[in-house]
């Protein structure tokens, strides 16, 4: 996969980006910035994939990926330690008895982390239709920072191209495996896992 398109832009202004499939939930594994400056999103990654056939070469599939780097406020609770001094009356009109007590207290405090939000679109294309339903599949595999895996499939059961798109955050790779099958699933002729996108170590 080429990973030379990385774009990294220090404070510019950014927009949000447009997710076209469904969101897809992923812990998120962040880099920290402590600056109480305002922060922007930034273009982190951006990049084309494939094409990659079926082994048969019958469906066929090529995209784009493009990740943002997203700023968000991580609010935690700051324990710091305060030094009292208390004071209590002595025994039979002796002098007051005082001593330093040592008390924790929490204070709600934030610092600047990052997501990594990314969207992968699709085209994936069914160059054997006929003959009943005669479908091309595609299987992203995504694993996230913590490495958590999940997968998401789409398929082209059609003549004419198909175009999908997904997106999530904090992906430390994605992969696509392209194949052949019917409408319920792919079946064969599988790729193997192709590179989509890696993230930098």
């Amino acid at each position: 996969m080429r990973l030379v398109s990385r774009i990294l832009i220090g404070v510019a202004a950014a927009a949000s980006m447009v997710a076209l499939g469904a969101p897809v939930a992923a812990n998120a594994a962040t880099t920290s910035a402590t600056s109480a400056t305002t922060a922007t999103s930034s273009s982190y990654y951006e990049d084309d994939w494939g094409p990659y056939f079926s082994s048969d070469h019958e469906a066929r599939a090529r995209g784009h990926v493009s990740v943002d780097k997203q700023p968000y406020k991580h609010w935690y609770w700051k324990t710091h330690v305060v030094k009292h001094k208390v004071c209590k009356d002595g025994k039979s009109g002796h002098k007051k008895v005082c001593k330093v007590v040592y008390k924790k207290h929490k204070k709600h405090a934030w610092v600047w982390k990052h997501r990594y939000v990314f969207t992968v679109d699709s085209t994936l294309r069914n160059h054997k239709w006929w003959g009943g339903k005669k479908c091309a599949w595609e299987t992203f595999k995504v694993v996230g920072h913590d490495g958590h895996t999940y997968f998401k499939s789409f398929r082209n059961c059609e003549k004419f191209p198909a175009h999908y798109s997904f997106s999530g955050k904090d992906a430390a790779h994605i992969y696509v495996k392209v194949s052949r099958g019917h409408f319920g699933g792919p079946t064969g002729y599988h790729s193997g896992w192709k590179d989509v996108y890696h993230a930098a170590p």
